[in-house]
């Protein structure tokens, strides 16, 4: 799968499994749509394309774009296991798999890894981003190093858990706030690991990622209590 791809089609998984289509099953315009992903449609359009591939959705000219009457196994495999998971799980399983990633990317990025990942982190400070933006370009950055530490099986894990996190998290409220602010601690620590990656360190590249995942789901349990 096309790597600018993947996460917009995370997201766009989330979207179709926790929203109400009319009864055609007719996806919204691409601009509102995109703009719901906080997406470009460049990227959107990728995703699409992947869908249909798939057969999960069909593309009229014209008359825009439908869920395929053949049942989205994905789709509804991901939504059943995210109304069974609590966030305890998700976090877990981030910590079993993030870390183990990272150290294996920092032991195998080639220079052409690090370029994608400095792209994805100097896209996540992009000014003006949405907080659907930059989760988007979050996603990049993970699924990035997810690629990077070059094992398929952990990479399909990855996805699959990707897509639950973001099944039960889509109608979490955000800051009312743009986006991040400049001093948002998720940039420093995307620094670190990337650093630790570009250093071939695996075990500072464990050890940061763990710490990262373990702050951005802290900072998450705060959000939601106040």
């Amino acid at each position: 799968m096309d790597t600018d791809a993947a996460p917009v089609l995370t997201l766009l998984q989330a979207y179709l499994a926790t929203s109400e289509l009319p009864p055609d099953g007719r996806l919204p315009p691409e601009r509102v749509l995109a703009e719901a992903l906080g997406a470009s449609r460049r990227e959107l359009r990728k995703a699409l394309a992947a869908m249909e591939a798939e057969g999960q959705l069909i593309r009229r000219v014209g008359a825009g774009t439908y869920l395929s009457p053949r049942p989205l196994a994905a789709i509804d495999e991901v939504a059943s296991l995210a109304q069974s998971t609590r966030a305890d799980d998700i976090v877990q399983a981030r910590l079993i798999l993030e870390p183990e990633l990272a150290a294996a990317a920092a032991g195998r990025a080639a220079d052409t890894d690090l370029s994608a990942l400095q792209a994805a982190v100097r896209a996540s400070r992009h000014p003006g981003l949405t907080w659907r933006g930059y989760e988007l370009q979050d996603a990049r950055l993970h699924r990035e190093i997810a690629v990077v530490a070059g094992n398929p099986v952990l990479l399909f894990l990855y996805d699959h858990l990707a897509a639950v996190r973001r099944v039960m998290t889509w109608n979490r409220v955000r800051p009312v706030i743009v986006g991040p602010p400049q001093d948002h601690p998720s940039f420093t620590e995307h620094d670190r690991i990337v650093a630790a990656i570009a250093a071939n360190d695996p075990d500072t590249a464990r050890r940061e990622m763990r710490d990262h995942v373990s702050a951005v789901h802290a900072a998450m349990n705060i959000l939601d209590k106040g």
